[in-house]
């Protein structure tokens, strides 16, 4: 199965070739922990799943290495730390914000169905050399002073980025239009005004490390320069992560990988996720339509979440509306319906091909409707069927594939219900006796049982049986 990614740097998609077929190494800059993940951070931690998923089944599951790293230093933390918790040192604080904060991610990114990347380091961990043959952030500062690439000024290590012939080719954007402007009196000492901060002075109140420069705390960008290196070598096959870190952090963290290695690549393909918007509109505070995953998790199901990620491809913008978080629940429930508890067999060749078609995961979920409703048509017409039912071992197959249908039909129904307080006996009870009313004629005592499973949140709906002609009644939670 050939492979196709869309590769920012090159502005085109490319059939992917890794550098080594039996270590296929891939890179995403994971959260900043200063305060709980929102639900636009879980969009590349999902998209990124799937493609170690595909990775994983293409070229192996030992063979595949995914780090995602945590950014525990940061001003952002250092600010959350002092306000939270004012009344002790603040290396103290700082520890406690980021413990609770990296935990509950953690758990936030389980609930939605992603599996562990096999590495999570933490960029604490790597300022200093302290790891056997393993790159971090001071050593490599180093490099890029020795190699002319850096230089100290007013307390700071700055990269000289007039240095590097091509910096700005991942954004586009070149050094001749990036203007100073009111910046010139702030960035004095800088040599142009877009060279940007290796390390920091720190106050004797704020966490910092002893290097050659004085005692300080890395810049933002040379963190994932030295955790990817760390891991993944100077050159690795994919580096992943959201539209909005284009510029400047990835277009940072290449001019730092190759000027301080000496090589003309970081990363050979660098794949992006597009925007999340909310109800239409930028998700903000200021807006009041800030959500965090777990503010998500409160009412939908981790899984609904996923499916209603993946239902848009990975680079386009996309908008996380009520409504669209239904319609997920609906089709959930329609696949939970017709895969029954079936053991996955192997997901079919169409829905593979969609996802080795830079994860074109719309794509493979019309792949998933279509078994579902030709499971339905095989159901609908048994005796007469035209042509052969799929499997619901596909079914369920190509879903696993996607993190989804993890559960059985039992428990997904307890668990959609147990998210809204629905008591489902209660619910069952009605629906017989709107039945037996329905059987009586008595149509007001009928409507009146349907208004009353309406004012709990139960949608219904009546069918005829295929096979005997009888009215049956489905129902769901409605959201």
């Amino acid at each position: 199965m050939e492979l196709k990614l869309y590769d920012t740097l090159s502005r085109e998609k490319r059939v992917f070739a890794p550098i080594d077929p039996a270590n296929v190494r891939m890179y995403v800059c994971g959260p900043t922990v200063y305060d709980y993940a929102h639900i636009g951070n879980a969009r590349p931690v999902i998209v990124f799943d799937v493609l170690f998923r595909l990775l994983r089944h293409i070229y192996g599951a030992d063979k595949v290495t995914y780090v995602r790293n945590i950014t525990d230093v940061d001003d952002k933390i250092n600010a959350r730390a002092a306000r939270d918790y004012p009344g002790i040192p603040l290396n103290d604080a700082i520890r406690k914000v980021t413990e609770q904060t990296a935990a509950q991610f953690q758990s936030d990114v389980t609930a939605l169905g992603c599996l562990q990347p096999t590495h999570q380091p933490r960029a604490t961990e790597f300022v200093l050399p302290q790891h056997a043959h393993k790159s971090d952030m001071v050593s490599l500062i180093k490099k890029l002073i020795d190699r002319g690439h850096a230089y100290t000024a007013a307390g700071e290590v700055l990269f000289d980025t007039t240095s590097m012939p091509d910096y700005g080719a991942l954004s586009g954007r070149k050094l001749e239009e990036q203007q100073a402007g009111a910046r010139v009196a702030v960035d004095a000492h800088k040599k142009h005004p877009s060279d940007f901060v290796l390390w920091k002075q720190s106050s004797a109140d704020e966490p910092g490390w002893e290097s050659p420069w004085g005692r300080g705390r890395p810049g933002w960008h040379i963190e994932c320069s030295a955790m990817s290196a760390a891991y993944l070598g100077e050159e690795f096959d994919i580096h992943g992560g959201g539209l909005d870190l284009i510029f400047p952090h990835h277009e940072n963290e290449i001019a730092q990988s190759r000027c301080a290695h000496g090589t003309s690549t970081m990363a050979n393909y660098w794949m992006h996720n597009g925007f999340l918007q909310v109800e239409g509109e930028k998700m903000s505070k200021s807006l009041c339509n800030f959500i965090t995953i777990q503010d998500v998790l409160k009412d939908w199901p981790g899984e609904v979440a996923r499916f209603n990620m993946l239902k848009t491809h990975y680079r386009q913008p996309i908008d996380w509306t009520v409504k669209s978080l239904n319609e997920s629940v609906n089709a959930l429930d329609r696949w939970y319906e017709f895969a029954g508890d079936a053991d996955p067999s192997d997901p079919t060749r169409t829905f593979l091909e969609a996802l080795a078609d830079d994860l074109n995961t719309p794509q493979a979920i019309s792949e998933i409707h279509r078994l579902t409703h030709s499971s339905r048509a095989g159901v609908m017409r048994a005796g007469q069927r035209i042509g052969s039912r799929p499997r619901p071992g596909e079914l369920r197959a190509c879903a696993n594939f996607l993190g989804l249908l993890t559960l059985t039909g039992s428990e997904w129904r307890s668990k959609a219900v147990q998210d809204t307080s629905v008591d489902v006996e209660v619910v069952q009870k009605l629906i017989a006796a709107r039945s037996a009313a329905r059987k009586s004629k008595n149509y007001a005592e009928s409507d009146r049982i349907r208004d009353e499973l309406t004012a709990m949140g139960v949608a219904i709906k009546d069918a005829k049986d295929a096979k005997t002609g009888e009215m049956t009644t489905t129902w769901e939670v409605a959201r």
